[in-house]
């Protein structure tokens, strides 16, 4: 009787299985994390399972029976190498990570992307959600696309991005502290946000800790007013007159109970986030010396924002180009055409906006950076110069200067090298400065209510005008849109000394709560 082998149905999907006896080359394991537990799912190249699914706990025990099973696993299969996928949702990878990591094991190590992982689940379990259904996902990723294995992130670094990241959650819990005060006294003392651009400022607080309603204002003396640091007598005349006629409907015992608390908190999330600050700036000092070290040699950029690039970008190995850098951030312009401006009017095709995108701690301070920049880097000095001379906005200019700042940032940190002003002429000759003279944007800086000087631009007989691509070093002569020399008008009566001062930084926070607005906008002029 001839045997006769049984034919799969039409359509039917045909794995090649492996038989018992053969050992594996390669085990996938997909790791789907979460705050008490783990799922962990063990595939073969072929697809099928190498083993049942794990749960591990985020405990002793839990560790050591992963342990257990994935030695058992390379005493079935001595020649096996365990391609090991972890879903990096949240921070409840870190443990395990390390423990992996420690382990004597022939295995490849990866951090998936969370996007990634659920494109991945949705393409090959699309109608099933599941703990089991992502680590097998996982599994199935790392054992047939054989992904590279992640950097392991030193315990130092590791610990600076632990502060960073509450920083950014100190610096958001004190913005809306702020926020509630406000709609607070929208209601106590409205003319309050009339008379004062920044409730969060030091000497509001402890005006409304001493007198937390309009009625209390106006039945302060005027001298003792006057008494409260960094409060003008003509803006606490201004205040008196105001609280006097104010007509704000609550009143009464209750709502300055509530005023004093919310003042209490504020004052108490700005004295935390001072606190982190500084932590965060020593925590970076013990960093072990490496090429990161030369962020903080780039004019514009201090201790602080070099602190916080560093922890938020890791290793600059984990970005190919600067232009990658960039996009992580989210400082690009993004189209936004859609929808009407404050007075009806439909958005212009080719609207740009700078994309939302990106961590929000660091686009705050890359933007006190380039402030500070386009007036102590020459490459910054110089792009803005271009930029205005083009007719560019003052902040469109300055989402140019952040951008460029994180070119030089890469720069520096993969080239292991400092900054150096003279790699490229970024200014001509002719807007050197002698020694002891002051600096054009120190001439142009006006004083607190003094109207800003029109620049005024002068070129020479061998100027051209045509833009050339940014951040890329020309191999010969290149054009350039801006005049060759901006004349500032005439220096100031009392020039500056001729020493040279280093930039002083300041957090977002700081800028915005302490510097009236009138000098805030004369920065973008």
């Amino acid at each position: 009787m001839a045997s006769t082998t049984a034919t799969p149905p039409r359509g039917a999907i045909v794995r090649a299985t492996v038989p018992a006896s053969q050992g594996l080359s390669a085990i996938g394991v997909g790791i789907d994390t979460a705050r008490y537990g783990h799922c962990v799912s063990f595939l073969r190249p072929d697809h099928q399972r190498a083993a049942a699914k794990l749960i591990v706990l985020e405990n002793h025990a839990g560790y050591q029976a992963l342990r257990e099973r994935l030695e058992q696993l390379q005493q079935q299969h001595p020649q096996a190498h365990f391609h090991i996928r972890i879903d990096a949702a949240g921070q409840y990878a870190n443990n395990l990570e390390r423990f992996l990591r420690s382990l004597p094991l022939p295995m490849t190590l990866s951090i998936g992307e969370p996007k990634r992982n659920r494109d991945y689940q949705k393409a090959h379990f699309p109608k099933r959600q599941t703990d089991e259904t992502e680590s097998l996902a996982m599994a199935r990723f790392a054992v047939v696309e054989g992904p590279a294995a992640s950097a392991a992130v030193p315990e130092e670094m590791a610990l600076l991005a632990e502060v960073a990241g509450r920083l950014q959650a100190q610096t958001k819990q004190a913005t809306q502290a702020v926020n509630r005060l406000h709609n607070l006294l929208a209601r106590v003392f409205p003319e309050l946000a009339t008379c004062v651009p920044n409730v969060a400022a030091a000497w509001v607080l402890e005006l409304l800790a001493k007198y937390p309603s309009a009625a209390k204002i106006g039945q302060a003396r005027l001298a003792a007013l006057e008494k409260i640091p960094y409060l003008p007598k003509a803006k606490a005349q201004a205040l008196h007159q105001a609280a006097a006629q104010s007509v704000g409907t609550l009143r009464g015992a209750v709502p300055e109970i509530l005023v004093r608390q919310l003042v209490g908190e504020v004052q108490h999330t700005q004295a935390t986030e001072s606190t982190l600050r500084q932590l965060l700036v020593e925590t970076y000092q013990t960093l072990p010396t490496g090429k990161h070290t030369h962020i903080a040699s780039i004019p514009g950029i201090g201790v602080t924002t070099a602190a916080i690039l560093v922890a938020k970008i890791i290793d600059i190995d984990r970005f190919a180009t600067p232009e990658a850098l960039v996009g992580y951030f989210g400082i690009f312009p993004e189209e936004h055409s859609s929808g009407v401006d404050k007075k009806g009017r439909p958005l212009p095709p080719g609207t740009m906006v700078m994309s939302p995108r990106g961590n929000d701690m660091v686009r705050a301070y890359l933007w006190m950076a380039a402030l500070s920049g386009v007036r102590s880097n020459p490459a910054l000095r110089a792009l803005y110069r271009r930029l205005k001379a083009k007719g560019k906005r003052g902040d469109v200019a300055m989402g140019h200067c952040m951008r460029k700042l994180l070119h030089l940032v890469f720069a520096v940190w993969k080239t292991g090298k400092p900054f150096d002003a003279k790699h490229y002429p970024w200014i001509q000759e002719d807007d050197t400065q002698a020694p002891g003279t002051p600096a054009p944007e120190t001439a142009a800086t006006p004083a607190i209510g003094a109207a800003s000087p029109v620049a005024t631009l002068t070129t020479t007989p061998n100027e051209k005008a045509v833009g050339h691509k940014r951040d890329q070093v020309p191999e010969k002569q290149v054009v350039t849109t801006a005049p060759s020399s901006v004349d500032v008008g005439p220096a100031p009566v009392n020039p500056p000394s001729s020493a040279c001062r280093p930039p002083l930084e300041m957090s977002p926070c700081y800028f915005i709560r302490n510097v009236p607005l009138g000098i805030r906008r004369g920065h973008l002029a």
